[in-house]
């Protein structure tokens, strides 16, 4: 099985790798051969350059990697040997502009150790949200070229990357999330499916951004709530403010502290921590209530923008008063304006 990767529409200069598949072990693995197994892989990523995650469940494997297309295809020459598994199944190889696990060798989850809390014509809203059961087919199914025909379709037609992304990707991972909840599919589906909505989603184009906004040189620290596996949102931010012209940094912390010290270290602008898409971690307000406390406290002197998202703002279970936030997005479209506001607002009441 070869790997070759698919070509950007935009000049890769400067990108990197990604690809992703599934797989099925060919016998039950122990949490020590488990823990042995990515050891071993988390060395030899390290001496690559590559970062990753890897999903285990149910004697199935999910594993997304990024790094050098060269260094990626001599890991895959690997993988694709290793009797470990059979049944491989490649899911996407793309070139990306970023990475999605800049702080990870390689990410585990394995559900055995984890909770299970872990103008026109075109106005019509009707149209893009009618294709969401598709679209969950489609990611559940783990097609990678049936998801992005369908975007590819949608942009020909005429719709906006923004809506795109407010009236069919964030509605879908939502829809996921349902399924899940109802058992019609497992934490390994649900995961490789929000995984094909983030590829989605890199491949959505967006309005230029005016210049008079790009000028403006602001940066953000895009996060995942610490302990938070689902990152489509913070994805999706990525693009968003990259394409705006922000100075953006992603983090994917594991505790408090950690965001904590990143935070101080770079004293960004603004801070946007992401939960899920999919599921809604209203059970989680408190904790996530003293994260933003303890970011606060890390850069008392400096004025930060705290923004936060997933399914639980979208629904509006919950407000950014609720747990101490400047902002709640209800969707990631509209997000760099809105922040860009907050924080013109903040340095004219405290320059």
């Amino acid at each position: 099985m070869s790997l070759e990767f698919q070509a950007a529409e935009t000049d890769p200069t400067n990108w990197i790798g990604s690809l992703a598949y599934r797989s099925k072990a060919t016998a039950d693995l122990s949490a020590t051969e488990l823990q042995g197994l990515t050891s071993n892989a988390r060395l030899r990523n390290r001496k690559c350059g590559v970062t990753g995650m890897l999903i285990h469940q149910d004697g199935q494997f999910f594993q997304k990697l990024e790094g050098p297309p060269a260094s990626l295809k001599h890991i895959w020459a690997s993988i694709s040997q290793d009797p470990r598994h059979d049944d491989i199944e490649m899911l996407s190889e793309h070139i990306v502009p970023a990475r999605l696990f800049s702080d990870w060798d390689l990410l585990v989850y394995n559900s055995a150790n984890a909770s299970p809390a872990f103008g026109g014509e075109l106005a019509e809203n009707s149209g893009l949200f009618s294709k969401v059961p598709k679209l969950v087919d489609l990611a559940l199914g783990g097609d990678d070229i049936g998801t992005n025909t369908l975007i590819a379709s949608l942009a020909e037609k005429g719709w906006n990357g923004d809506a795109i992304l407010a009236q069919l990707i964030e509605p879908t991972a939502r829809a996921l999330g349902d399924a899940w909840l109802a058992d019609d599919c497992t934490e390994l589906d649900l995961t490789m499916g929000l995984s094909m909505l983030q590829l989605a989603g890199h491949a959505v184009r967006h309005r230029p951004t005016p210049e008079a906004i790009r000028e403006t040189k602001y940066s953000i620290l895009l996060a995942t709530a610490p302990g938070e596996p689902h990152m489509l949102g913070t994805s999706m931010l990525a693009d968003l403010f990259t394409d705006a012209g922000w100075h953006v940094d992603m983090a994917f912390p594991g505790s408090d502290e950690a965001l904590a010290n990143q935070l101080g270290a770079q004293q960004p602008d603004a801070l946007d921590i992401g939960m899920s898409e999919a599921l809604s971690r209203e059970h989680t307000l408190a904790t996530l209530r003293e994260t933003i406390q303890q970011s606060r406290e890390a850069s008392p002197d400096h004025l930060t923008v705290v923004s936060v998202g997933g399914r639980m703002f979208a629904e509006a279970a919950a407000t950014a008063a609720s747990v101490g936030a400047d902002h709640a997005r209800d969707s990631v479209v509209g997000t760099t304006v809105r922040i860009a506001e907050l924080i013109r607002q903040k340095r004219q009441i405290r320059p």
